[in-house]
């Protein structure tokens, strides 16, 4: 048996929550995933298997702009929250993906709580 990649480990504590949360229409999940340049929220419907809102920096309103940052996961959050205002979302599960609470995957948490969403 060899060590686990850091990429294995964030899978198994990502499986641990999803475990104990899910989305429901009434109150999907917010589910983060961030990669080195980008980072990506999406409200799902569990119970549907359906993606309600998503925002992420691959956008093409942000091309040529880098979204591997704290200012970029901030942005991120609040239109996110926008748009889940839009569709009638107002309360949401916040799923980290496995990430520890810190850093970008917290940018967004709290500029999302900020801009109105509930969590």
């Amino acid at each position: 048996m060899g060590r686990k990649t850091s990429q294995e480990i964030r899978q198994a504590v990502h499986g641990r929550i999803r475990d104990k949360i899910a989305g429901s229409a009434e109150r999907p999940r917010l589910a983060v995933y961030r990669s080195l340049h980008h980072i990506y929220a999406q409200l799902i419907d569990d119970a549907k298997g359906v993606t309600l809102v998503s925002a992420s920096t691959v956008e093409t309103a942000w091309r040529g702009r880098t979204g591997g940052n704290i200012a970029a996961a901030k942005e991120i959050g609040k239109l996110i929250a926008d748009r889940a205002k839009e569709k009638g979302i107002k309360r949401v599960v916040f799923d980290r993906g496995g990430y520890i609470y810190h850093g970008r995957v917290r940018s967004l948490a709290e500029a999302a709580r900020e801009a109105g969403l509930e969590f």
